[in-house]
């Protein structure tokens, strides 16, 4: 029986097709769930405060808390996928359950007299983003995988890219990967995966290379299965200055697990075509940590308003991706299942680099009886970088975000009605597309709502929300150009308790 191999490559993992602008903007958006209230009324706590989750908007929103308090919160995900590739229409729906929030604060109050009335320390986790998701294609395409692997053969020596006498399949499969670069990995997996051949099998200097698979159209099926988080741990100290200066400054400790699954099976070919069935399979796992850290102040204009502002700054980000493959076809060879999910290529650790966010916000207080906000933000996506920039592959990405990706703006609205021991809630999220040519994903729309009940020392919240976002997403980097069409509906509902000390 072969060995099991993992093996760690010395190239640099902008050579996979793990790093390319969609998988940088992945950890250059947040989608902050938070806690029940905070959903319930859009997130549009810049000038608020009193909400664990409002740190993640503005760090000084802990010194308004009047007393110590503890919250969790736990939320039902369901991505609602409608799909559409070529003439096929499919819907993919999942449900997940996560505790996505849980937290406290501590209100020392100074019984001396100072201006500084109040200090407080807090500490929250949140998720920034829940990967958890999945979405299914099927149509008659006319750009077959052989045009992926065809993409990356042009150009390789048929001799570099041939069995050694006595080598294994899988160890030449990794051997090439680490040694030639990407390029002649996936050359050597298509030629032994049957899918292409070159023009001329008895000559070693051939560069040129021909599909096995004949069609004018294909039945196509893929599907895309993701998961894991991206969470953001903060430490958080604020004060009070005076009677209407509230200050406030955050570490955030970022951590990201993300598993992708992609599966791709083709048929239907040509009645005459020498390949009448493929399948490929793509596994790749990201993980990592980041740190970012905030500053923000809250003002008390009158009784009545509020001013909030925020800097978020860039998140640093260090990851490390592993990427494995597997691939059958009519024409494989007798070998080609050693190469599968446990053949892992790892590579070396890179940086991402999101850009900063400002944050201004407004809120209006109507005494006990309710109130209303409004968060405007502002970030630049093209300033968003992988790294090492001296990589050539990272400056090929790195030119396309700063040609492609441009200014985002985001509106949060947010309204609370109080009657007697309940809380009626709304609210409405707006946020722009990072395309500056608005195409690729679309511009993102949510409503939400909820309900509080407080029973004196602690209090119990529901909020429901939903967003709605068209994408473009990418079978492969490269060889099939038409992209799926998605339109994602994500609805939340989230349930909080919390508790004052």
């Amino acid at each position: 029986m072969k060995r099991l191999i993992t093996f760690i490559t010395l190239l640099l993992c902008a050579i996979t097709t793990a790093q390319n602008i969609n998988d940088v903007l992945r950890y250059s958006t947040e989608n902050i769930q938070g806690s029940a209230r905070f959903q319930s009324m859009g997130g549009a706590f810049g000038a608020l405060g009193g909400d664990l989750s409002a740190l993640n908007v503005n760090p000084a929103g802990a010194a308004v808390f009047s007393n110590s308090q503890f919250g969790i919160s736990g939320t039902a995900y369901t991505r609602d996928n409608d799909a559409s590739y070529f003439d096929g229409l499919n819907n993919t729906r999942l449900t997940s359950l996560e505790f996505n929030q849980i937290g406290g604060v501590i209100v020392f109050k100074n019984r001396e007299e100072s201006q500084w009335k109040k200090l407080s320390i807090a500490v929250n986790y949140d998720l920034n983003q829940n990967f958890d998701n999945e979405f299914f294609v099927a149509g008659n395409g006319t750009e077959g995988i052989d045009n992926y692997f065809l993409d990356y053969a042009q150009g390789v020596p048929f001799g570099s890219i041939l069995l050694q006498d006595g080598e294994f399949l899988e160890d030449a499969y990794l051997d090439i990967g680490a040694q030639q670069g990407f390029s002649d990995q996936q050359t050597f997996l298509g030629y032994y995966g049957g899918i292409i051949d070159p023009v001329d099998e008895t000559d070693n200097n051939n560069t040129v290379y021909v599909s096995n698979s004949d069609y004018t159209t294909i039945n196509q099926e893929f599907s895309r299965r993701t998961s894991g988080y991206n969470s953001k741990f903060v430490v958080n100290g604020a004060a009070q200055y005076g009677e209407n200066l509230y200050l406030g400054a955050s570490l955030n400790f970022h951590t990201i697990l993300y598993d992708r699954y992609d599966q791709l099976n083709e048929g239907d070919f040509d009645a005459s075509s020498p390949n009448q069935f493929t399948r490929f399979d793509n596994y790749l796992h990201t993980e990592g940590n980041g740190f970012s850290f905030s500053l923000g102040a809250i003002g008390k204009i009158n009784d009545f308003v509020r001013l909030g502002a925020s800097y978020q700054s860039p998140t640093w980000y260090r990851l490390t991706d592993d990427l494995a493959q597997r691939i059958n076809s009519d024409f494989a060879d007798d070998n080609i299942n050693f190469i599968n999910f446990d053949i892992v290529n790892l590579f070396e650790a890179y940086n991402v680099k999101t850009p900063g966010k400002l944050t201004g916000s407004l809120a209006l207080v109507f005494g006990k009886n309710g109130l209303l906000s409004f968060d405007y933000g502002y970030q630049d996506m093209s300033t968003a970088r992988l790294k090492p920039e001296s990589d050539p592959s990272f400056s090929v990405v790195n030119n396309t975000i700063s040609n492609q990706l441009g200014t985002v703006s985001s509106f949060r609205v947010g309204g609370e009605y109080r009657l007697k021991r309940f809380s009626l809630r709304g609210g409405y999220r707006y946020e722009q597309s990072p395309f500056a040519s608005g195409n690729i994903i679309g511009d993102l729309n949510g409503i939400s709502g909820g309900l509080g009940i407080n029973f004196g020392n602690n209090r119990l919240d529901l909020a429901l929300n939903r967003t709605e976002q068209q994408v473009s997403e990418n079978l492969f980097d490269t060889g099939i150009s038409t992209p799926a069409i998605i339109d994602r509906i994500n609805t939340n509902v989230t349930l909080g308790y919390t508790v004052n000390f």
